[in-house]
């Protein structure tokens, strides 16, 4: 168990660093409508690559890493649960047909499951991750800085809000990972054993490479609205009880973003997620079944 948990670290953290600076693209954009909202600004829009040109501009190549410690903390807590609790689901509670096939419906209370309770456990790191995101683009308005580093965020969010403040925006952040997972592992885990029961290829590296792209655009689809939300929602500032200023809930946020910005807004970002998640799952599903083969464990 443990084992299987380090190698899955191991695996995120590798996808996480060549992927981060389109996660980073993606928080920027699914911001910037509310902040033109705010000051009746539509200037403030901009397309994936014009924000990326825009960070490294303004505020320098490094800064399209901003926020990757917090990011590696989040995938040792999120990555570990969750396959852990996957995998022991698959093949302890629900338990695999003989043939090795696993039903759909399955896959997807698993996958839905594990991702949501894998993110409730990391909620805390991915709500430093998202404000230290923003700092970047909040010095540029003219705004003072609200955090340095990932640990004074954990500071400044304690001192503000309790322990409870450490788990703001939980419920988006647990719904986006539960449709993450939906789309990722389920859909990995389906697709595989598919192409593996219905054609002549064997479990290579041919077949992860197929698997991981259908896993990395279905979760893109998926989570994409819950993500704006999440960011939305743990980046807006609170008051002394630690209580959102913009919104209420995660309802709240959809019904605003949706009402002032238009359905469509539940999508900003999803071209920058979709080009992050398809690399990411390629990295993560390629590196994660080669370290598990190359360490005698078997295949996932």
């Amino acid at each position: 168990m443990w084992f299987k948990y380090i190698l899955s670290v191991i695996s995120a953290t590798i996808a996480e660093g060549a992927t981060y600076p389109l996660d980073l693209i993606k928080t920027r954009l699914q911001i910037q409508g509310e902040i033109a909202s705010s000051k009746g600004d539509a200037g403030s829009y901009r397309g994936m690559l014009k924000t990326a040109v825009g960070i490294v501009k303004e505020e320098g190549l490094i800064r399209l890493w901003q926020g990757i410690t917090p990011a590696i903390y989040r995938h040792a807590i999120y990555t570990g649960v969750r396959f852990g609790a996957y995998e022991k689901m698959r093949d302890n509670v629900f338990k695999k047909n003989p043939d090795g096939s696993y039903s759909l419906w399955k896959a997807a209370i698993g996958g839905m499951s594990a991702g949501a309770l894998g993110q409730f456990m990391a909620s805390p790191t991915d709500l430093v991750k998202v404000q230290i995101q923003m700092e970047g683009k909040r010095r540029l308005e003219g705004k003072p800085p609200r955090v340095k580093n990932a640990f004074h965020a954990f500071q400044q969010i304690m001192k503000q809000g309790g322990i409870r403040g450490l788990w703001k925006g939980w419920v988006p952040n647990v719904q986006r990972a539960a449709l993450v997972n939906l789309g990722d592992l389920t859909t990995y885990d389906t697709a595989k054993r598919y192409i593996l029961r219905n054609s002549q290829l064997k479990d290579t590296s041919l077949v992860h490479i197929m698997s991981s792209m259908c896993a990395g655009l279905v979760g893109a689809i998926m989570a994409t609205p819950a993500d704006v939300i999440k960011t939305r929602v743990m980046n807006q500032p609170t008051d002394e009880r630690g209580r959102g200023l913009y919104y209420k809930s995660s309802i709240d946020c959809f019904l605003k973003t949706a009402q002032q910005e238009g359905f469509l807004a539940m999508y900003k970002g999803f071209f920058p997620a979709w080009i992050r998640m398809g690399p990411w799952s390629l990295c993560f599903w390629l590196s994660y079944e080669k370290i598990r083969k190359a360490m005698g464990t078997a295949a996932f």
